[in-house]
């Protein structure tokens, strides 16, 4: 008897570099060339598609494995900074004792009678949800939400639900932001970087279409909730649920609150730092969409000075309080400096890179870590996260050899030729579906990107579709269906821990996905049908 087993993400990505070897022994060589029209006597460039003689690639197939990671090593370096900073902030438990300290505050608004007519238990499934998708559309949380799978799935519990409402108030949460991304590095940034847009553009609609998704899926998960808690019978995992309903709690409270000399020294040094950025930049032009094409607008304001002020008190009032606060602090003029960054300095992955770099060594220091240790805990954050960093550069290895073999350009015209007739709308809910399907067999939303983009870019200008447009379609072909895909490491670890039978997990989570899909195919007409800013 053979087992049957799913190949692992690298073998399907280097048999797709074998496949696209083949494909330059079949296909006609071809490439686009810019060629000059002269009409009425104005001069135009149009580009137009010529045969050329092919190159078959036979041990090139080796040669595009280091030429890929070549190709790519920009993002990998990306990826494996940011991977190694968040490590270091993990590991003093700070976004735990956020996520904790979040909660008992909610349960005083049992007081408010507002609160308790709209159900306080319905306002915090919402705002942690809300808290949680926050992460996923900023920074892509995806794998952190194991580790609070241990603290959400006992709160359902004790709250009269089941595993299932735990693990979507993180899991689930963190899909749907992961899904209506904003400012993900690792999914936004990377597809916009390949596709050559500018680093985070579009943000307005893809702000809407994180607060329409969000509030799909919070809706789908309250009316679970809710029916649970009326009849706990009738959920999928009631007899899996009585191990934690045997269970005590989370080892939350056993975190010891302090705040080293280290942390104070460390505020001090970054309010110093950022004084000195105010004296020298003292104004900052805020810069949304494209202002000079008429599409965006642009707004001069001290922003660096303010961010100054701001972090002047909130950092002093954290650090009196525990250096977990002072370090959630930290992440939090984070994400406020990568926006001002981005929007007003034209930030690229470079300085985004080392600004989480340097989050995750203040963040290391100011918990009193010494130098080796947070060394050590770097690379370890370098070693959990090298595989999504890698087969960035090994996908990067398909591109090279469809382009050495001169059938690239070739495959993007079949495509132009066989999909001109669909329509904008049909092509783009066509690359949603091609998307979507690649999902379930390469859950890695970074190798996705390196591996689609780089011909999904180009094709969307043959067909006269936004770039803009083909980042969403795969955006949203990348996030919904990760979490059903038997593939994705994360769903098979958070269905372990949370103790959920996969079987039964799909039974709750196909009808979500069917709304999910269906929702992004309407969200994708606008990107079409309408003028957006940085579409």
């Amino acid at each position: 008897m053979f087992s049957k087993k799913i190949p692992h993400t690298y073998v399907i990505v280097f048999y797709f570099i074998l496949f696209s070897a083949v494909l330059t022994w079949i296909i006609p060589g071809g490439e686009y060339v810019e060629q000059i029209i002269t009409e009425d006597g104005t001069e135009s460039t149009e580009i137009i598609f010529r045969q050329v003689e092919k190159q078959p690639q036979t041990w090139q197939v080796f040669a595009a494995i280091y030429q890929g990671f070549v190709r790519q090593s920009g993002i990998i370096v990306f990826i494996l900074m940011i991977g190694g900073a968040f490590w270091i902030m993990n590991s003093s438990k700070s976004i735990d004792v956020g996520i904790v300290s979040f909660l008992r505050v909610t349960r005083k608004l049992d007081k408010i009678r507002l609160f308790r007519f709209l159900g306080v238990d319905n306002m915090v499934i919402t705002l942690v949800m809300i808290l949680f998708s926050i992460f996923g559309a900023v920074f892509g949380m995806s794998e952190e939400t194991i580790a609070f799978i241990i603290i959400m799935v006992p709160l359902a519990i004790s709250m009269g639900y089941d595993s299932i409402v735990g693990v979507s108030m993180c899991f689930v949460a963190a899909g749907l932001g992961f899904a209506g991304a904003i400012l993900n590095p690792f999914t936004i940034g990377i597809a916009q970087g390949l596709s050559e847009l500018p680093l985070f553009s579009g943000i307005e609609y893809r702000m809407f279409c994180w607060l329409v998704i969000n509030a799909a899926g919070i809706a789908f998960v309250l009316r679970y909730a809710n029916r649970i808690r009326k009849d706990p019978a009738s959920s999928y995992v009631h007899e899996e649920d009585s191990y934690w309903r045997k269970a005590g709690n989370s080892d939350i409270e056993s975190i010891t609150y302090y705040t080293p000399l280290s942390a104070w020294i460390i505020f001090g040094f970054i309010l110093a730092g950022l004084v000195v950025f105010a004296f020298f930049f003292p104004m900052t032009r805020i810069t949304i969409g494209d202002p000079e094409a008429g599409t965006g607008t642009a707004v001069t304001m001290p922003v660096i000075p303010a961010a100054a002020g701001l972090f002047a008190l909130s950092g002093f009032f954290s650090l009196r309080k525990s250096v977990h606060f002072f370090i959630l602090t930290l992440l939090g003029f984070t994400i406020l400096f990568l926006i001002i960054g981005v929007m007003g300095y034209g930030w690229y992955i470079m300085e985004i890179a080392t600004l989480f770099f340097a989050m995750g060594l203040f963040a290391g220091i100011a918990a009193n870590n010494s130098p080796n240790r947070i060394t050590r805990l770097f690379l370890e954050g370098v070693k959990d996260i090298l595989s999504a960093a890698l087969i960035v550069g090994l996908a990067g290895g398909i591109i090279c050899i469809l382009e050495q073999g001169k059938v690239i350009d070739t495959i993007l015209y079949g495509l132009s030729k066989g999909m001109s007739g669909f329509g904008q709308v049909a092509t783009v809910f066509t690359m949603y579906f091609i998307q979507t399907i690649i999902n379930i067999v390469i859950p890695s939303g970074s190798a996705k990107a390196a591996l689609t983009m780089p011909i999904m870019a180009p094709f969307s200008d043959l067909v006269g579709l936004s770039r803009q447009a083909t980042v969403m379609a795969y955006q949203f072909g990348d996030g919904f269906t990760n979490m059903i895909t038997p593939t994705s490491g994360v769903l098979i670890g958070v269905l372990g821990v949370a103790r959920i039978p996969y079987d039964k997990w799909v039974k709750w989570v196909i009808p979500f996905m069917i709304i999910l899909i269906v929702l992004g195919l309407l969200l994708l007409i606008p990107t079409v049908t309408m003028q957006l800013n940085g579409f």
